[in-house]
């Protein structure tokens, strides 16, 4: 769906993408490493920064443990291995952008054989909602952020995507947005992103 407040999509020169919940089904139960972590219903990496160096050791070690075995059994998203295929196909490169950590994220991409080079990680700087990781992705990949696509499932995602003025496409798993951000454009699930871009490639809307 999308979003007839902004200019018309075009098919995009990259694609930069959120991990848990968008490349995979949603790996983490945050309820319950909040409750373990001791922090309420704050958000993670924000209440670590924020803690004295004791008792950020023993928060991380939860979520380090929470992730870790989480990585060892998580699923890609229905529609994800042929997306990624066209994408190669079409010379379309991608990133990875995520707050998870780099070996959370490294166990992932091994596990599913995902060639995606571009991982941009919380160990790399600011990490979304700050648009400096989609730009850092952006400088990697060497294309203009206007001519990228930022694809995640979170507020985090889109949020990070209009700081960076980097065209935003969330993923809804069929259900209502819950924040008040609004993407570019809306799908319920990865087969329809494909179909987005192979209607865009057909039409000759390319900026590449």
């Amino acid at each position: 769906m999308q979003n007839m407040n902004l200019p018309p999509l075009r098919l995009p020169r990259a694609i930069l993408f959120d991990m848990d919940g968008t490349l995979t089904e949603p790996l983490l139960d945050f309820p319950r490493i909040k409750a373990e972590m001791g922090i309420g219903n704050r958000p993670i990496l924000e209440s670590l920064a924020m803690m004295t160096p004791a008792d950020r050791q023993a928060a991380e070690a939860i979520l380090h443990r929470h992730e870790d075995q989480a990585a060892q059994s998580c699923r890609l998203n229905e529609g994800c291995e042929s997306l990624l295929r066209w994408l190669d196909e079409h010379h379309i490169p991608q990133a990875i952008i995520t707050r998870n950590s780099r070996s959370c994220a490294r166990i992932i991409l091994d596990r599913h054989r995902l060639a995606i080079e571009i991982l941009i990680t919380r160990e790399d700087g600011p990490f979304k909602p700050d648009p400096h990781p989609l730009l850092l992705a952006c400088k990697q990949l060497n294309v203009n952020p206007a001519e990228a696509w930022m694809v995640g499932d979170g507020v985090y995602d889109v949020q990070a995507a209009h700081h960076a003025e980097i065209p935003s496409i969330w993923l809804s798993h069929g259900k209502p947005r819950p924040f008040a951000d609004e993407p570019a454009h809306t799908i319920a699930q990865l087969p329809n992103l494909l179909l987005l871009l192979q209607a865009l490639r057909d039409k000759g809307d390319n900026c590449a």
